[in-house]
């Protein structure tokens, strides 16, 4: 758990827990209290459920819990004994260092308790002794095997939660770095060489060994070893897999949502071979009171006019037996022909149901506002423009990016020798200069915060390119976005800007929450102006 520790917990505001997380009522009526996250109850016998906290705050309390240095493990502790079987028991010390990432022991209630799950596995009641674990706490402590049931497989609800408390912790990935990462790392579902002896056959063909591997008696009938040759691998056959998997997932979905009332979500965009396509995602509260998205399908249309896209919408409900008069919501990005007043998209369906109220994504409008002050106002305008003009002459050539990092390094250890920076876990990470995205203005505040802290070492390089790089071009380019960042307007914009864009981006991140509701979001939006 050492690995989450990165800095020390703030105040923040703090919901009031509440009895239920399945009132919405009470949800909406809920008043938020200032709290020293320092005094969270460290005994998990004693915390309220996670639920029980205003959606806003729950990733500041699981963080705050996380920076207090892991689980809560008493190792001073007299563990009581107990009559189990006819034998005097209690908790064996020894488990703490077995499981150390996540064994918690409670004095008050003795018993054991898991933090990540407790964190990020809602309620306990979808994994193999997770009640135990989270709500009543575990004292058997003659099954120690319960505790490697509770971790699980791969892929088990413990280990989502795990994964959960470390991507909490990770300083956020710039959205251009995370689809640069995917584009060198995706395969396509069939290998470039399906060979028996290729150590690459694609992701069916390597599941499917997979499979034969674990279970003899599927291993006897397929591959190498199917009758007759009938392998079923022809890429028809994969195809048809896939949209089998497909299908059964959709109906998945609807069949958990059952006669609920829902709101569709829906965007189009086109595609790399420039098609036209439609992604729709439904928005339900499932029986456990908790608000669901589910991605339901990508359709191709013929345009991207609103009567095109409604009907596109009305044939995939008949497929899946849905009906549009059980919409309650529309959501769109606020494109003219989704939300026009007289024939947009909103409007057509609410012809056919007045109760499918149309709500404009807040995150979105809130993109919409910053690009058009950024663009009308001239000199945020030129201080965006030198930005990226810092970015792309410094960080981006693979030869002044590596000078660009060794500079920081050396500037750290400098720092760090004259005690200017304090030391720690976490602290003090080289970093990079990130291109922003121009839809995702939000971006733009992790760009200015790594040329913040960069800023010296960028100088560095800019000089550098201006004595040595043999073109002149360069050399003058160099200079210039040098002196316009040794100017007073271009430091004050930058620091001016950034604690205006702090402000934006938690409202933005905030509002893009599952758990987001309509009322409190307005309440935000007022908040930040």
């Amino acid at each position: 758990m050492d690995k989450f520790l990165i800095k020390k917990p703030r105040t923040v505001q703090e919901s009031t827990p509440i009895e239920s997380f399945d009132d919405s009522n009470t949800q909406n009526s809920l008043k938020r209290s200032r709290i020293d996250l320092n005094n969270l109850p460290s005994d998990p016998g004693l915390r309220p459920k996670i639920l029980s906290y205003h959606p806003n705050d729950r990733d500041d309390i699981r963080r705050a819990y996380l920076q207090k240095g892991g689980p809560c493990q008493p190792i001073q502790h007299n563990f009581p004994q107990r009559d189990i079987s006819g034998l005097l028991r209690c908790f064996n010390l020894a488990w703490f260092e077995e499981y150390k990432n996540w064994l918690e022991y409670s004095i008050e209630k003795d018993a054991a308790f898991c933090l990540c799950c407790y964190l990020f596995g809602l309620d306990g009641s979808n994994h193999k002794g997770g009640n135990a674990f989270v709500v009543e706490g575990f004292r058997l402590w003659n099954r120690k095997e319960k505790l490697r049931e509770h971790v699980g497989g791969i892929n088990s609800t413990h280990n989502r939660a795990v994964k959960g408390c470390e991507d909490l912790m990770k300083q956020p990935q710039h959205i251009q770095s995370v689809f640069e990462k995917h584009s060198t790392q995706e395969k396509p579902f069939r290998g470039h060489d399906e060979s028996e002896d290729s150590s690459d056959r694609g992701n069916f063909l390597e599941l499917l060994q997979s499979l034969a591997d674990h279970n003899e008696d599927i291993k006897k009938v397929m591959l190498e070893n199917t009758p007759k040759n009938h392998k079923l691998t022809h890429h028809d056959i994969q195809k048809d897999v896939v949209n089998a998997a497909a299908c059964e997932t959709s109906n998945a979905i609807i069949k958990e949502m059952g006669e609920a009332f829902f709101s569709i979500l829906v965007d189009e965009s086109r595609d790399i071979s420039n098609e036209e396509q439609m992604a729709l995602v439904l928005r339900y509260v499932n029986m456990k009171g908790i608000v669901i998205e589910q991605f339901i399908a990508i359709v191709h249309v013929s345009s991207t006019t609103s009567l095109s896209l409604k009907e596109a919408i009305e044939s995939l409900f008949a497929r899946h037996g849905l009906s549009l008069s059980r919409v309650r919501g529309q959501g769109y990005d606020g494109a003219s022909n989704m939300r026009g007043e007289f024939n947009g998209h909103k409007a057509l369906i609410l012809r056919e149901n007045e109760s499918a109220f149309y709500v404009h994504c807040f995150a979105h409008q809130l993109q919409l506002t910053l690009v058009a002050v950024a663009k009308k106002h001239e000199d945020v305008a030129d201080f965006f423009l030198v930005v990226a003009n810092i970015v792309t002459v410094v960080g981006c050539p693979c030869k002044r990016h590596d000078a660009l990092q060794n500079a920081q390094v050396a500037n750290l250890q400098k720092a760090s020798d004259n005690g200017d920076l304090k030391s720690g876990r976490g602290l003090n990470q080289v970093t990079t200069l990130k291109r922003a995205g121009d839809t995702r203005w939000g971006s733009y505040y992790n760009t200015l915060l790594n040329l913040i802290v960069m800023f010296k070492s960028a100088i560095e390089v800019l000089g550098m390119i201006s004595a040595d790089d043999p073109s002149t071009d360069h050399k003058a380019q160099a200079r210039s976005i040098k002196k316009s960042m040794l100017s007073f307007e271009f430091a004050f914009s930058l620091h001016l800007v950034k604690n205006v864009m702090g402000i934006t981006n938690e409202l933005s991140i905030t509002l893009q929450k599952k758990t987001q509701d309509i009322v409190n979001a307005m309440a935000l939006v007022e908040m930040s102006k």
